[in-house]
C-alpha cells in the first residue's frame, strides 16, 4: 500500500499516520519528523531546515525531494509506505510521481484529513505547551495555515481528478478518526 496523508497543520496527520502505517505494515515517513531529527542533531540539513521552520515556511523542494527519495528507496519501504507531510506543492507531486513511476508502482490513495481552522490552532498551541515546541507559536501556526491554503490545498484537486482522493473528517476522538480512515480506504480498495 502506497499512501499519502494530507491535511492542514494540526489535523492529526502524525497521530493517524502511526495507526494507518501499522495497520498496513508499511513505514510512516514524516518529513516533519525527519526535519526535527536533523535539527536536534545539528546536521547541515537540520540547520537549513530550522531557518524555514522557525518562520513557519516550508523547507525548499530540492532539500525535501532528495530526503524523500532517499527514504522511499530504503528496503523497508519496498512493500509500500505512508507519506505524511509530502507532497506539499504541485512541483513535489510531479517529483513524487517520477519517484514512484521509477519503481514501477503507483499511489493507491491520498487521504486528506479535514479540520476546522480555529480548532487546529488551539490544538497546536496545546501541543506546543505540552511538548515545548518553539516552532508552534500562534503566528507561526496561522502562517502555516495560509501556506497550506496557498500551496497544498490545490493538490487536493489534482488527486481528486485522479480518482484516488479520500476526504476524512479529522475532528473528534483519535479512534473515531482512525475508524473513518479505514472505512474510507476499504471503499477505495474495493473499487
Amino acid at each position: 500500500m502506497r499512501l499519502v496523508l494530507m491535511g492542514p497543520p494540526g489535523a492529526g496527520k502524525g497521530t493517524q499516520a502511526k495507526f494507518v502505517a501499522e495497520h498496513f505494515k508499511v513505514p510512516a515517513i514524516s518529513t516533519g519528523d525527519i526535519f526535527r531529527a536533523n535539527v536536534s542533531q545539528g546536521t547541515p540539513l537540520g540547520q537549513e531546515a530550522q531557518r524555514y521552520m522557525d518562520a513557519g515556511e516550508y523547507v525548499p523542494d530540492e532539500v525535501t525531494n532528495k530526503m524523500v527519495r532517499n527514504r522511499i528507496d530504503e528496503p523497508d519501504a519496498e512493500p509500500g509506505f505512508l507519506l505524511d507531510g509530502y507532497p506539499r506543492t504541485l512541483a513535489q507531486v510531479e517529483e513524487l510521481d517520477g519517484m514512484i513511476r521509477f519503481t514501477g508502482h503507483r499511489l493507491d490513495a491520498v487521504v486528506c484529513l479535514t479540520a476546522d481552522d480555529e480548532a487546529v490552532v488551539q490544538r497546536l498551541m496545546q501541543r506546543a505547551a505540552i511538548e515545548g515546541r518553539a516552532d508552534d507559536t500562534e503566528d507561526v501556526i496561522r502562517r502555516r495555515q495560509e501556506i497550506y491554503a496557498e500551496q497544498t490545498a490545490p493538490l487536493i484537486e489534482v488527486y481528486r481528478e485522479r480518482g484516488i482522493l479520500v476526504e476524512v473528517d479529522g475532528m473528534g476522538e483519535v479512534d473515531e478518526v482512525t475508524a473513518r480512515i479505514f472505512a474510507a480506504l476499504d471503499v477505495i480498495s474495493e473499487s
